[in-house]
């Protein structure tokens, strides 16, 4: 079969005597030089290395700089805060060796989506598609964003505050440049991601040596009495963990991609157990670089952790910091935006969302639609939206539908007990996570009922939606014939085409 442009002109060899032709033939326009080689799909090209700076690119975010005082300040001492750090990286190991397994198993991009699609059918993934969609994914890369934003110009306004439409305008770059640069090339997208984690382990190595080094020339004061059991809060451990695993969260990242990554059997398994393994380490060794040169105190009253930590120890170096900080958020943006892009393309190939977000620019080889279908809602809520609030309000839909993909794990075993399971775990590690899950769900629930009940109310939109636009399909010709030309239109603008299988 013979390809064709775009245009409908075909491609290949011209027909001159020169090449096999003959006088009078019709000459077949020259390729263009920038036409897509081979079939018109998304490559392989997640390597073991891209795996995992993909996961610790995204979980390692702004929070290990800026304030991991909020498990301190909820375990009670020095000590337990040390163990919930511990704890919540081998909880997050657990749900990373699930999702290893899932991901394995099933074959198919999407995480969370895909796997609660196979496991529990077409209507709760929707729901969850809903959610992701309207609000959680650009509450999520708005409010990431808006921290590159702000440590991004910190050092040019230096000691004065920076003001509000300054940071607002620097997010909305940030944001364009990750959407342009996930647009236009998989492989550069992942070079930058590399660079990128590269440059946030070594702020953190930064922090790690110098706090380290004095702890090994005997400065321990601050761990004396680090299990003071009087200091210990009971009953606010549960929203440590809460605050831990949030710093955890990432993980599953390499899940949505799993498509397009390079023997995904060998390759998943084995960049999440490397990534957990450092990221688990990085976090606590921070911490403990932190309460080296901080008090406890020092630490609940520092508005930027990394910055006071820097300033005590490294004098003017200290304004690298917030460079530092914003090459992080940005590696989770650019991280974030190309794991979520693969939602909405495999959603659209399932028929949850409209099909031209499922195809492919001829060239780039990129879901372009896919990705570019969270700007405009992105940066709305950027200037008009109070992000935080609804980051409350979904937070706990995170974990509700993580633990019920990995409840989809368990049931899979008993109901799917032939499907080929490459890397598979021993039971008891799903039953705690998920445990973990919905332990974290009624947490959320009886600490912050009003926000969310909300979040939950936004999500139950999702089951008249899932109605009124998948299972409904008798719409007026005119509307069909209205949206059929929106597809085409937007097809021919982005030059994007179907995937070939």
């Amino acid at each position: 079969m013979t390809r064709r442009s775009v245009n409908g002109e075909g491609t290949g060899v011209n027909n001159t005597p020169q090449n096999g032709g003959h006088p009078g033939d019709t000459p077949v326009p020259k390729e263009d030089p920038d036409a897509p080689h081979g079939k018109v799909e998304l490559k392989k090209k997640v390597t073991l290395l891209r795996g995992i700076s993909i996961i610790i690119g995204t979980i390692i975010g702004a929070g290990i700089f800026i304030s991991p005082k909020g498990i301190l300040k909820n375990s009670g001492s020095v000590g337990m805060s040390l163990v919930v750090w511990i704890a919540c990286g081998i909880l997050s190991l657990f749900g990373a060796l699930s999702y290893a397994e899932l991901g394995t198993s099933i074959k198919k991009s999407g995480g969370h989506y895909t796997y609660i699609l196979e496991a529990f059918g077409p209507q709760m993934a929707f729901i969850r598609l809903w959610a992701d969609l309207i609000a959680i994914r650009p509450a999520g890369l708005a409010v990431i964003s808006l921290a590159f934003g702000q440590y991004i110009l910190e050092p040019i306004f230096m000691p004065c505050g920076v003001p509000e439409i300054a940071i607002k305008l620097a997010t909305s770059i940030g944001i364009t440049s990750v959407m342009y640069l996930n647009s236009m090339s998989t492989s550069w997208t992942n070079r930058i991601q590399i660079f990128l984690t590269f440059s946030k382990l070594l702020a953190i190595a930064i922090i790690i040596v110098p706090g380290l080094y004095m702890l090994f020339k005997g400065e321990t004061k601050n761990f004396e009495n680090a299990f003071e059991v009087s200091n210990i809060k009971l009953t606010g451990l549960p929203l440590a963990f809460y605050s831990g695993m949030y710093a955890y969260a990432g993980w599953f990242y390499l899940n949505f991609v799993t498509e397009e990554v390079e023997n995904p059997e060998k390759t998943v398994p084995m960049a999440i157990c490397i990534s957990m393994a450092i990221v688990t380490s990085c976090y606590v060794l921070t911490n403990v670089a932190y309460y080296t040169v901080m008090s406890a105190e020092e630490l609940l009253a520092s508005q930027a952790v990394a910055v006071t930590f820097a300033e005590k120890t490294m004098g003017n170096f200290s304004v690298a910091v917030p460079i530092f900080v914003a090459l992080s958020c940005f590696g989770s943006m650019n991280g974030c935006l190309f794991a979520f892009s693969r939602i909405f393309y495999v959603a659209s190939r399932e028929g949850h969302l409209p099909e031209v977000l499922s195809m492919i620019h001829v060239r780039r080889h990129t879901p372009l639609a896919a990705v570019i279908i969270l700007y405009p809602m992105t940066v709305f809520q950027l200037f008009v939206g109070d992000i935080y609030s609804l980051l409350n309000f979904m937070s706990f839909l995170r974990w509700l539908f993580i633990g019920v993909a990995v409840l989809g794990l368990i049931y899979m075993r008993y109901t799917r007990p032939d499907m080929p399971r490459p890397f598979k775990v021993p039971l008891i590690i799903p039953a705690i996570f998920s445990f973990t899950c919905f332990f974290m769900v009624f947490l959320s629930l009886y600490s912050d009922p009003v926000n969310t009940g909300i979040g939950f109310a936004i999500s139950l939109t999702g089951i008249p939606a899932y109605y009124i636009f998948i299972v409904f399909d008798r719409r007026p010709k005119w509307l069909q014939k209205g949206l059929d030309s929106f597809n085409r239109s937007v097809q021919i603008i982005l030059e994007v085409i179907p995937a070939e299988h």
